[in-house]
């Protein structure tokens, strides 16, 4: 019962970590494309800053470092961390699909008098999203897995738990065997739906947008 209630808490501190890295990601993914050298300089601050740190340290540093400005509790402190972190990555992910994309599609767009943000809207963006599923699934798991570093701020998850429990029990190999085989059967379910999402959309096989 205990490690089913842990996996309820790492699943949940991983999708909402998700959402807003996605948020995240798809901002400073704009940053990154824009014409704009000011908010081009603020996202390679952002990410090389990000991806420079490990991320045991971006969660101590949210949950410890800045306690005597403000005071998360520890689920907080580790989604936040969590969003953060992630989104970094997110963001190159979306920024690489967007330039993958045939500079040609968006000249004929503007040909046609489409604006600017229509023409990502609709001939651009639905396109880097397709191709982005992969890469983006792959991080998704990366960061299921890298949700069980919150367990050192007192996050009930599944480490965590495992932690308490060999600590109770003095049998550690069986407490991490099991833990393993429930961290194995979230990722096979977020790799399942990572492959129904790709075969839907047909990601494999791209067709580029028609410019009308």
């Amino acid at each position: 019962m205990a490690f089913l209630k842990a996996t309820w808490m790492t699943i949940s501190i991983t999708v909402i970590s998700l959402v807003f890295a996605m948020i995240i990601g798809v901002i400073f993914a704009g940053f990154k494309i824009s014409s704009i050298k000011l908010l081009n300089r603020v996202a390679d601050i952002y990410i090389g800053l990000i991806r420079g740190t490990p991320l045991i340290v971006q969660i101590m540093f949210l949950y410890y470092g800045i306690a005597n400005l403000v005071t998360l509790d520890s689920f907080t402190a580790g989604a936040l961390a969590l969003s953060i972190h992630t989104g970094a990555y997110i963001a190159e992910i979306f920024r690489g699909a967007v330039q993958s994309i045939d500079r040609g599609q968006m000249e004929a767009a503007r040909s046609l008098g489409m604006p600017l943000p229509l023409a990502m809207r609709r001939i651009i963006f639905p396109q880097a999203f397709k191709r982005s599923i992969p890469p983006l699934a792959n991080q998704f798991i990366i960061s299921l897995k890298d949700s069980s570093l919150v367990a050192y701020i007192s996050v009930t998850d599944l480490f965590n738990t495992a932690l308490t429990v060999q600590g109770e029990n003095y049998m550690p190999f069986e407490t991490y065997f099991v833990v393993g085989f429930y961290y194995l059967i979230i990722v096979l379910i977020f790799t399942w739906l990572a492959n129904r999402v790709e075969r839907k959309l047909d990601v494999s096989k791209p067709k580029e947008a028609a410019v009308a």
